[in-house]
């Protein structure tokens, strides 16, 4: 029997990226637990609490209406499990249409993890129907409990799928770097979050919007570059590239550890969101964000 569950684990968070499609995993998953009439075992296995928790933030997602913190059910300590919920919502974002693009690393911030009591960063994914262009607007009903940080985003030019990766394997890697902000949300009341809600939530992710610069890692200094927010003309938040993990780079090389332990590798035309370079901005209908880094460039976007 545990082999049998470890087997239907393995195809219900299997790569996002296999050439299985995502109908015939489903129904393979469903088939096995008919014809081994192991409803009841799975259930015991936080399957259903899995699953029931994955709907209730598509719920919020679709209504708009945050939801209780999903700690209540599954704990502060369970992270493999909160990356269990937010699997089964990626692949039902794919199978409903979306895109995957990229990913993101939250909690970059020492003093983040502290405040949510982890010692490491977190991730999601990034979908093509997230972006938000350069200069243009987002509406306001398409948000939830928005906020606004800004990041350095890396586009991948190579593949990053050796098991001993090092700094030069990641540096070879990277094909260019932009400017970007990205726009945070929360599917749990008022942001009351501990690290299984948020990873749960894909990492609290919504929408990006990236700069029009491309710049090549010799052009910029990614630990000293200063970063400012602007929100309707006053500056909300500062910054520089050492405030993420120590550099964006960092932020990034554990990512890239991680997807290959998780049999999910970074590929190459990947967008990286590397993480906040200072504070968030909360947000309102009508709020103009603009940010600058040095070495980099501009990004902006509005809220309609």
């Amino acid at each position: 029997m545990q082999n049998l569950y470890s087997l239907l684990i393995s195809l219900f968070t299997c790569n996002f990226y296999t050439t299985i499609r995502i109908d015939r995993k489903l129904n393979l998953i469903l088939r096995v637990l008919i014809e081994t009439n192991s409803f009841s075992y799975f259930a015991e296995k936080n399957i259903l609490k899995v699953t029931h928790l994955a709907q209730a933030l598509r719920s919020a997602a679709d209504s708009k209406i945050p939801i209780p913190p999903l700690r209540n059910d599954i704990g502060v300590t369970d992270v493999d499990l909160a990356y269990s919920i937010q699997k089964i919502n990626t692949l039902n974002r794919v199978k409903s249409g979306s895109r995957i693009i990229g990913r993101k690393i939250g909690l970059t911030s020492k003093a983040v993890q502290q405040q949510l009591g982890v010692d490491q960063p977190d991730y999601g994914f990034l979908f093509d129907d997230m972006e938000v262009l350069n200069g243009l607007s987002v509406k306001m009903s398409d948000l939830m409990q928005p906020k606004a940080e800004v990041e350095i985003a890396f586009i991948l030019g190579e593949d990053l799928d050796s098991e001993n990766m090092t700094l030069i394997d990641l540096l070879a890697a990277i094909d260019y770097a932009l400017p970007a902000i990205e726009i945070v949300g929360s599917r749990i009341e008022n942001w009351d979050i501990k690290i299984t809600d948020t990873i749960a939530d894909n990492a609290s992710a919504s929408h990006y919007v990236l700069g029009h610069t491309p710049k090549t890692l010799d052009e910029i200094d990614l630990v000293n570059c200063k970063m400012s927010m602007h929100k309707n003309g006053t500056v909300v938040s500062t910054g520089k590239g050492s405030s993420c993990l120590g550099s964006p780079l960092n932020a990034t090389l554990w990512l890239a550890k991680r997807a290959v332990e998780l049999d999910e590798p970074l590929q190459a035309g990947e967008l990286i969101l590397t993480g906040a370079l200072g504070a968030m901005a909360a947000l309102a209908q009508g709020d103009h964000i603009e940010a600058d880094i040095d070495g980099l460039g501009s990004v902006s976007f509005y809220v309609e």
